[in-house]
């Protein structure tokens, strides 16, 4: 039986690999980058890696899991702390979806296009992550629903989707720009502009 010490090493040097893969893929992308590429960022061992990932695939679906958990932890304590309504709650969401080009710029490419590259993402995986991701702003649609903020006649599930693709589409340029950001605010005032005034309940 493992101690807590050795959980804690086991779980270190998992994180290791991980951050390193992030790393190795923002130099090269995910289809170039060879695991023992991975393994020379990590400074670990080519076969390390083999003992906490089946593959280059698995360890692809492996780092999307555990930094959107990460994300999606940030953005509910987030909105916790948010004072006002549901208006200023899913302008603070789509404010920190532009925020990742900035402080996060590896990682934001990797969101937006890594993950795009193996086909074992795209074809089947069923992306529980990303669904508990878009599960936050369907939940403040509807929470603007009940309180005649946003219009009843929407499909939330539909809207958060196409609200999404959006904020998705506007981080991609962000984090591909020949001059990198360092300040997301006027995107995120425009386009939340844009999208909540098409949310809102009409009189």
């Amino acid at each position: 039986m493992e101690t807590k010490e050795e959980k804690k090493a086991q779980g270190d040097k998992r994180e290791k690999i991980l951050q390193g893969a992030l790393e190795a893929f923002a130099k090269k992308g995910f289809y170039n980058t060879k695991v023992s590429e991975i393994a020379d960022e990590a400074g670990v061992a080519d076969g390390t890696i083999y003992l906490y990932f089946k593959n280059k695939d698995d360890l692809l679906i492996s780092l999307f899991e555990d930094r959107m958990e990460w994300i999606i932890d940030r953005i509910e304590a987030e909105l916790e702390q948010v004072e006002g309504g549901t208006i200023e709650k899913v302008r603070r969401y789509m404010e920190l979806h532009f925020q990742l080009a900035v402080e996060n710029p590896a990682l934001a490419e990797f969101i937006t296009v890594e993950l795009r590259q193996s086909a074992k993402f795209i074809k089947e995986y069923d992306n529980p992550k990303f669904g508990d991701y878009l599960g936050i702003l369907k939940r403040l649609i509807e929470e603007g629903q009940q309180d005649g903020t946003f219009r009843e006649d929407l499909d939330s599930r539909l809207v958060s989707r196409a609200v999404f693709g959006a904020l998705d589409e506007v981080l991609l340029q962000l984090t591909l720009s020949a001059e990198k950001p360092s300040d997301v605010s006027l995107e995120a005032t425009q386009v939340s502009a844009l999208l909540i005034d098409g949310l809102r309940a009409r009189e």
